[in-house]
């Protein structure tokens, strides 16, 4: 029996395998060059064993004569170089996160190649015919054996010492070389078969399914599916943009009209009218704040910035706004504690625990009709961490136990029966997605028509010597001169907004001068009209106000300071306008507190 019908077959076999990987797009990865030598070096020596066969076989040469020799060795000199492939590729996967070129492994490679044909070709080979097969023996033959087994031995050896850094399916070819090296060296000696690249083309087969070798088809698919949902993204947060324009440009107009009607001779129900205005018209503010919030958060645009900070003036200010939210006409009594271990001040992002905990109690105040509403702070302090446990208990509605799986999905109401109450669904979703990004948690205990229990923990580092912003901006604000006189510049293409900012301007006996567009208010100034504060909107036909204010910039003589205005909240605004170079930024609606920190810094000098 002949081995030149395993080799035969194996050669079949070979091809296949050569044809579905090369013609098969790759991922461009050092192992994968490796592994191209792998099959390569198999195919070659599929090719030399058949030179073999055919020169004894069929050319009735001697096994002695040169040409026959000469070929036994090629097949020594491949075998040992699919080794040395080997062992590069295991290296290459231990180092696949590193930054290491590749002429370290074709270095390597090179070496082995040398030493294997120091080995070969001095070395003598001796033929010998056993039962007709020709066994090759002799000193080039143990020598390469020898240093067949010695790669093999540092394959081990590497895979063991970096085992953490191969997967599970990669230890598979290296069991199976040191199972197949030794089937082959005693195939040689016992059963007189020479088949060792029929052995080594199995190897490469099942190391196929083991290298990373994804579908690039499927990559290219996946590459334009990600191309168009960015596309379609950034078509979201271009619509976002614009549809947070233009719902707060109108409810600048409603809520500064209806803040300047709160200051006239109104009859109590007329007072409470522009009082109902103004709450639904904060109320439509949280709805689009909401949305813009959610979106931010999924486009990884928000960041936890964390400070030191007070919290007992973050408690304090969320239980007065828990009150004023509450209002008088609800049978429902609010309650609260802070417990006295809690440190005075704490480094975290503040507002983003003021917005947490604030939606937690608006939550509970819209679905507790009567009973109880109880905001509780405790704390466990170990060495400089202090981990905060906010509890809000209600005696509302509570959540059915089938909604509670569901309930910090987008847009899930917590109770769809009663759509009287106002809200989108996006509070608790907003909510766990910030304290995921704080690395704290919240649990929900609720019986259905009894009340609920929302308890979030999260993490805050103790502060000894705080360092404390002084500007607080709670307090209130002191205009201590006369304005009578000062120049406002207020440049917007909507009509009702100057009239409100002419209204919010009102109270400081200031009265701008109004324009409508950038090509008016370059104009102005290029005739050398000089302003104190210049009041810009963005957002306008013809030039932006982005563009207006590159323009003046590059007059010389401006140094007049501009406060941009823009309707667009959407995260990163304000940063976007201080590195234009805006001295400070006031989004709309116009906050009244904010416009008189404005005034204060530009104007009370």
């Amino acid at each position: 029996m002949y081995s030149i019908y395993f080799t035969l077959c194996a050669f079949f076999f070979n091809e296949l395998l050569l044809i579905a990987y090369f013609f098969r797009k790759k991922v461009k990865k050092i192992e994968n060059v490796f592994y191209s030598g792998l099959i390569i070096s198999s195919f070659i020596g599929l090719l030399d064993e058949m030179l073999c066969a055919y020169i004894i076989l069929v050319k009735k040469m001697s096994p002695t004569s040169w040409q026959y020799i000469f070929a036994v060795k090629g097949i020594y000199a491949l075998f040992l170089f699919y080794l040395a492939c080997l062992v590069v590729y295991f290296h290459a996967l231990i180092c696949r996160q590193k930054p290491i070129k590749s002429i370290k492994f074709a270095l390597m490679l090179t070496i082995m190649c040398i030493l294997n044909l120091c080995v070969i070709i001095p070395l003598p080979l001796k033929m010998v015919t056993i039962n007709k097969t020709v066994i090759p023996l002799g000193p080039c033959a143990i020598v390469s054996d020898i240093l067949g087994f010695a790669y093999i031995i540092i394959i081990i050896c590497i895979t063991i010492y970096n085992r953490k850094y191969l997967k599970p399916r990669e230890y598979i070819p290296v069991v199976l070389t040191f199972i197949l090296f030794f089937i082959d060296v005693f195939s040689q000696i016992e059963a007189q078969l020479f088949l060792s690249f029929s052995i080594y083309t199995f190897i490469a087969f099942v190391m196929y399914f083991t290298i990373e070798n994804p579908d690039i088809k499927m990559l290219e698919k996946v590459q334009i599916s990600k191309s168009i949902a960015d596309k379609a993204n950034m078509a979201k947060t271009d619509f976002l943009s614009s549809m947070s324009h233009e719902i707060r440009t109108p409810l600048n107009a409603i809520v500064g009209f209806s803040e300047g009607l709160k200051e006239e001779n109104l009859s109590a129900s007329g007072k409470e009218a522009v009082n109902d205005i103004i709450s639904a018209s904060q109320t439509l503010l949280e709805t689009v704040n909401g949305i813009l919030d959610i979106s931010k958060i999924e486009a990884n645009k928000i960041e936890i910035i964390q400070t030191d900070y007070s919290f007992n003036e973050v408690f304090n200010e969320l239980v007065n706004l828990a009150k004023a939210r509450l209002g008088d006409d609800k049978p429902v009594l609010f309650k609260y504690r802070k417990t006295d271990d809690i440190p005075d001040y704490l480094y975290g992002d503040y507002s983003k625990i003021k917005q947490i905990i604030l939606n937690l109690l608006t939550n509970a105040i819209k679905y507790t009709k009567e009973g109880y509403i109880y905001f509780d702070v405790s704390c466990i302090n170990i060495d400089d961490n202090c981990k905060l446990i906010i509890k809000v208990e209600d005696t509302g509605m509570g959540i059915k136990k089938e909604a509670i799986d569901k309930l910090f999905d987008k847009f899930e109401r917590l109770d769809n029966e009663n759509s009287s109450i106002e809200g989108t669904g996006l509070g608790l979703s907003i909510t766990k997605k910030l304290i995921e990004m704080m690395n704290g948690e919240i649990f929900v205990q609720s019986e259905y028509g009894k009340g609920s229990i929302f308890t979030v923990i999260i993490n805050q580092k103790k502060v000894d010597k705080p360092i404390i912003n002084t500007n607080d901006d709670s307090k209130e604000i002191v205009i201590e001169h006369n304005l009578v006189n000062k120049k406002v510049l207020v440049v917007d293409d909507n009509i009702l907004n100057l009239k409100v900012i002419k209204n919010l301007l009102k109270p400081y006996n200031i009265v701008p001068i109004e324009i409508t567009s950038g090509f008016e208010c370059l104009d102005l100034i290029n005739k050398g009209n000089t302003f104190d504060l210049i009041l810009l909107d963005d957002m306008m036909p013809g030039k932006s106000g982005k563009e207006t204010f590159k323009e003046l910039k590059n007059n010389l003589n401006f140094n007049t300071p501009v406060i941009a205005l823009t309707a667009n909240a959407i995260e990163g605004m304000r940063e976007v306008y201080l590195t234009l170079g805006f001295n400070n930024y006031l989004s709309k609606p116009i906050d009244k507190n904010e416009l008189r920190l404005i005034i204060k810094e530009y104007l009370d000098k």
